[in-house]
């Protein structure tokens, strides 16, 4: 009915391209069995990036799980940067070979999506900072936007689908369809507050009809418990949308509901978020559910223990070191690994820890809270 893969589908190797099955051909009719080491690796990142974090790890080790293969890969949410192996898989080809086209989409998208995240929660700061995307976006692919979003620094989500893959619940009020069918904007809130269970926040939406700031008034002036409000002003009306910001805070204020949040949606971008910082938070859209992918690619770097690469890339099966500030460096595997960061004198770990061993799950697969947790820690380390 939708134009979308199964789970066994994908499992199997139907969403490859042809080109890994003509190759699996070859191999498997020339009797061709060879041990090599890939490297997952990405050589730079969208819009220039400094660094990126990984995600889909989970959905990659249950894709793999079963092959006949070793598999070693940084923990979800690690901050990576340009040419640093995030996966090491090592095994005969012919069992990854056809798994290769969907093993990076499941890396290279999510990926993408939860680095936005992790640059919009950097410029957010505390703000409240919602994934509203979904709705552009194909819908079979929903819970992996919302997880990619909240792991990468994302407080909440509006998609329903994601809650059993976070243990969070969809966050969200009110549409500008609830004002409109009941055709009246304090009937509408009035009729919200009647119906919604209390734990959900009173943010009122209050750009339907009128200027915003007369809207947010009324909205406190109708709602006694009113905790704040949404401002989705279309670009078409936007204007001076810093302006319009400010002028809804004054006029709250001197009413006396200094206590009613300003919430920001509607087309909101990275280079928008120092500009509205009086905003108490931010609804972000398709800047995060359609973030740039990150170009992962998949290359051979040793076969049967004898570096072998093609051009511009670097042979011989690699580790990532770092330590506690963000220092890193790549490595030969077996090679001495220091102890201490050259630069800081802060002990090295090795990223990139064994995930599956003889086609045997042995990894953890944290839960998208703590990820996010990961993540948030390492954020406090670098820039954007």
């Amino acid at each position: 009915m939708f134009h979308v893969a199964s789970e066994e589908d994908i499992k199997a190797g139907k969403t490859t391209d042809v080109y890994f099955i003509n190759t699996k051909r070859v191999l498997d009719e020339k009797g061709i069995a060879k041990r090599v080491v890939a490297e997952v690796t990405a050589g730079s990142l969208p819009e220039g990036y400094a660094w990126g974090v990984l995600a889909g790890v989970e959905e990659a080790a249950r894709l793999l799980e079963g092959c006949n293969l070793d598999v070693y890969a940084m923990p979800e949410g690690s901050i990576f940067f340009p040419l640093e192996p995030v996966m090491r898989i090592e095994g005969d080809y012919r069992e990854f070979a056809v798994l290769e086209t969907p093993l990076l989409g499941l890396l290279c998208q999510a990926s993408g999506i939860a680095t936005k995240a992790a640059r919009f929660r950097k410029l957010a700061g505390n703000k409240i900072l919602l994934s509203f995307g979904i709705r552009r976006m194909h819908p079979a692919i929903a819970p992996m936007i919302d997880r990619a979003a909240y792991i990468g620094g994302c407080d909440g989500f509006s998609g329903v689908a994601a809650e059993s893959l976070t243990g969070e619940k969809a966050r969200g009020t009110m549409p500008h369809a609830l004002i409109i069918t009941v055709g009246d904007q304090a009937a509408a809130w009035r009729y919200f507050d009647e119906v919604i269970e209390p734990e959900t926040p009173r943010i009122a939406l209050v750009d339907t009809y009128c200027d915003e700031k007369q809207e947010a008034v009324l909205a406190a002036q109708t709602i006694k418990n009113l905790y704040g409000v949404r401002l989705d002003t279309p670009s078409s009306r936007r204007g001076n949308m810093r302006r319009i910001l400010e002028e809804v805070r004054w006029e709250l204020d001197i009413r006396g509901y200094r206590h009613v949040k300003i919430f920001i949606s509607g087309g909101v971008k990275e280079e928008n978020i120092r500009e509205l910082s009086l905003a108490d938070g931010f609804g972000v859209g398709t800047s995060i559910s359609a973030a740039a992918t990150i170009d992962f690619a998949l290359d051979i770097v040793e076969v049967e223990g004898k570096p072998a690469a093609k051009r511009g890339k670097f042979g011989g099966a690699k580790t990532v070191l770092r330590c506690s500030n963000m220092h890193g460096m790549r490595v030969p595997v077996g090679e001495v690994k220091r102890a201490t960061c050259g630069r800081c004198g802060s002990p090295m770990e090795n990223l990139l820890k064994p995930l599956i061993r003889g086609g045997r799950l042995v990894g953890e697969l944290p839960s998208a809270r703590e990820i996010r947790e990961y993540v948030l820690r390492q954020l406090e380390k670098v820039e954007v």
